[in-house]
């Protein structure tokens, strides 16, 4: 499997999930019940504004054309909290995840061996390859969008397959970037 974040210690995502009923961003839509100043998890998945992002059907034929691989994509429920969706190349593979409830700054957090932080469009973003992977023809980037993070995971079909994964993970976030949710 070419999957980036499947990589990831069991228990990482454990303890990720302890810490963002304080961390998750989101704004209030004044429901009218009373609010005690901390927001539950669910109600904090409920704001997010990726819970409605739909990663196999959000790239467009020319974002599909302009990354090297073909649609449809198919689904990719590895993980529950992080929903994807894969598209395969001739060289290489490109999967659009989402974790509404991970903040950038979470997900920033996680196994990473090598990580790369900076800005697209105003928005946190970060080049990051799992520990162990390094070399591998893998890499992510992932901005913040909608109170969580999406990630772009561009996978070389052989190691070296794709000479620069990160700059063409990169290259697909600037151009979709405009049309994620804030």
């Amino acid at each position: 499997m070419s999957l980036f974040s499947r990589s990831l210690v069991a228990g990482t995502t454990g303890l990720v999930l302890v810490g963002l009923a304080a961390c998750t961003g989101g704004s209030s839509s004044g429901t009218g019940g009373t609010s005690t100043g901390m927001d539950s998890p669910t109600s904090q998945a409920g704001r997010s504004g990726l819970a409605d992002f739909d990663v196999c059907n959000f790239f467009t034929p020319e974002d599909l054309a302009a990354l090297g691989v073909h649609g449809p994509g198919e689904p990719d429920n590895t993980l529950e909290s992080e929903p994807g969706c894969n598209y395969r190349g001739d060289v290489k593979d490109v999967t659009l995840y989402k974790a509404p409830d991970t903040t950038f700054d979470a997900y920033s957090r996680r196994n990473f061996g090598e990580l790369r932080q900076y800005e697209i469009g105003g928005r946190k973003a970060a080049n990051g390859v799992t520990a162990g992977s390094e070399g591998q023809g893998i890499c992510s980037t992932f901005l913040e969008a909608g109170g969580g993070t999406v990630v772009i995971t561009v996978t070389g079909l052989m190691r070296d397959s794709v000479a620069d994964p990160c700059g063409e993970a990169e290259r697909a976030a600037r151009q979709v970037e405009p049309r994620l949710p804030e």
